[in-house]
């Protein structure tokens, strides 16, 4: 009878510490939980943060790579307008050369015709002293018509050359260039010029468009022909109305 009751009593001792272990492990399981689910939750963050950080290094680098690229094709640019300048201030180096040649040639004729003049020269040989006069002259002309456009060419050239080297320059125009308005548009703000290459007028020159004497506005050269151009307002510089027969002249004239 003692030794079952005994094994009653440890049998329910043990119950007994079997259901405070099971309270004991009870308590700790939601927090074991929400532990796993926290440490989960902040897995995942540092994962969705590395993507993105991933994402964010992608977009660098492919930035960083047209970057480099833009960079390389400016100094290409760069490069091939530094090659057409030297070669166009070697070509009018060398039509300067010849230009002093036909000079030369031109002087003597003059000189032989004056020296010979009160000579016995059959008319003949006058008159191929004349010819070979006359055809000094016109390959002087030819020359200087030359010339004159290769300097053209050089200070388009300059000036192009100068966007790359020094983007704040401005661009310089004949100190004795001067036009007038032939058309104006208030819509779009440009104007029609009755000035072009021939007269020495380059892309990205700005011009001073005055009215008797009085300032109305400055305009930028944005295309250019033989002898017309047009032009647009440069915000913040329009004092007044433009009107047909407005007159222009450089804002930066060369010295």
């Amino acid at each position: 009878m003692l030794l079952r009751i005994s094994l009653i009593i440890a049998i329910l001792a043990g119950i007994g510490a079997g259901v405070v272990s099971y309270l004991e492990v009870s308590d700790k399981v939601p927090a074991l939980a929400k532990q796993r689910d926290d440490e989960k939750s902040a897995k995942l963050a540092k994962i969705d943060e590395l993507k993105k950080t991933n994402e964010v290094l992608a977009k660098t680098k492919s930035q960083l790579a047209q970057t480099q690229q833009d960079l390389e094709d400016t100094k290409s640019d760069r490069d091939k307008q530094l090659a057409r300048a030297d070669a166009q201030t070697k070509r009018a180096d060398e039509l300067t050369d010849k230009l002093a040649k036909v000079t030369q040639a031109r002087d003597d004729a003059l000189n032989s015709l004056a020296a010979y003049k009160n000579t016995d020269l059959t008319p003949e040989q006058i008159l191929k002293l004349s010819k070979d006069l006359k055809g000094a002259l016109q390959e002087i002309a030819v020359v200087n018509g030359e010339k004159l456009v290769m300097l053209r060419t050089i200070g388009r050239l300059t000036n192009e050359l100068a966007k790359f080297t020094d983007p704040d320059r401005f661009v310089k125009l004949p100190a004795g260039l001067h036009g007038k308005i032939l058309v104006v548009d208030p819509k779009w703000d440009f104007v029609v010029l009755n000035i072009g290459e021939d007269q020495g007028l380059i892309t990205d020159g700005e011009l001073l468009v005055s009215r008797q004497g009085k300032l109305v506005a400055k305009v930028i050269v944005r295309s250019v022909e033989k002898d017309r151009s047009i032009a647009n307002l440069v915000p913040g510089w329009q004092l007044g109305d433009m009107i047909e027969g407005d007159e222009v002249s450089p804002a930066h004239p060369s010295t």
